[in-house]
């Protein structure tokens, strides 16, 4: 039988090192420049610290790894545990009362306790906060390692590919923003690549969520907004339907989907649509502060 490699997953070839290696130097070159230094994080993460992170959809793409030993027979004897309870019982020197005590993360807990990072983002977060008495801030980091998605292997996407991050903690300064977008620019420029930067803005997500009533699906309304151009506005009002968001709530994030315009546009309707959000508002004028500043900085640099 010839041999083979997972699905969503590729060998490559020295041209293709090659290649790769000139594109992660120039990001790394650009990183440097602006004062980003590198760090590197564990292939795995405690589960718990992945878990709840990414929303409903993220936690099932996560590759949980399995306990090392015998973890079969241990999760069936803590399954005969749970089944055969009748009142109060000891579990790993805990316990438990009977009304919570039937819970499917249980068996979970008892086969797996680690799994491969989703991302770099959450890590990097951990590793701040184990770390912060060591770092300086704002700290500025960046960061080019592999990842691990448990999705459908289709054309474009992959079970394990680069992600390569840049971010500041430690400072709420626009100027970083400003900077960031500046970089992203510099790095393609660098490597001839045209490309258009779309920005986003989490008060602005918070205070679209807020005017149709759906604050606590925050995660939900932003994971399908993300996919507007992939399945249309169609999918998106389904996928919402389906996480819980009511009709009527439906109804009043239809303008804004539907929207179609320049950037001066699409903030002027996004004042009319979020004026009963103050941190809605306040997301448009960060928007509007790193638009107005990348225009000065345009100008001085053509004159």
């Amino acid at each position: 039988m010839k041999p083979s490699i997972p699905k969503g997953t590729r060998d490559f070839s020295p041209i293709e090192m090659v290649r790769r290696n000139f594109i992660f130097d120039t990001i790394k070159q650009v990183f440097q420049l602006y004062g980003y230094l590198p760090i590197e994080t564990p292939a795995m993460e405690n589960l718990e610290t992945l878990l709840g992170k990414y929303g409903e959809e993220g936690d099932r793409l996560i590759f949980k790894i399995l306990n090392s030993g015998d973890f079969l027979s241990n999760a069936r004897a803590r399954k005969h545990v749970l089944k055969n309870l009748t009142n109060i019982d000891l579990i790993q020197g805990e316990y438990y009362p009977l009304n919570n005590i039937v819970q499917p993360n249980e068996i979970a807990n008892a086969i797996t306790e680690k799994a491969l990072r989703y991302d770099l983002t959450v890590p990097f977060a951990r590793y701040v906060v184990q770390h912060q008495n060591e770092i300086t801030f704002p700290f500025k980091r960046y960061q080019i390692q592999p990842v691990w998605r448990a999705d459908r292997p289709q054309k474009g996407r992959y079970r394990e590919f680069y992600q390569c991050d840049a971010d500041v903690i430690g400072s709420n300064s626009l100027v970083n923003e400003v900077e960031l977008i500046q970089l992203i620019d510099d790095v393609f420029t660098r490597l001839d690549l045209p490309v258009v930067i779309k920005i986003n803005n989490r008060k602005i997500l918070s205070g679209i969520a807020e005017v149709i009533g759906e604050v606590d699906k925050i995660i939900d309304i932003t994971v399908a907004i993300d996919k507007l151009d992939k399945i249309g506005v169609d999918g998106v009002n389904k996928e919402l339907s389906e996480k819980g968001v009511g009709e009527e709530s439906l109804k009043k994030l239809q303008p804004l989907i539907n929207f179609k315009g320049t950037t001066s546009e699409k903030l002027n309707f996004l004042k009319i649509l979020l004026a009963n959000s103050n941190i809605g508002l306040i997301g448009i004028e960060e928007v509007e502060y790193i638009f107005k500043t990348l225009s000065q900085i345009s100008n001085l640099k053509s004159n």
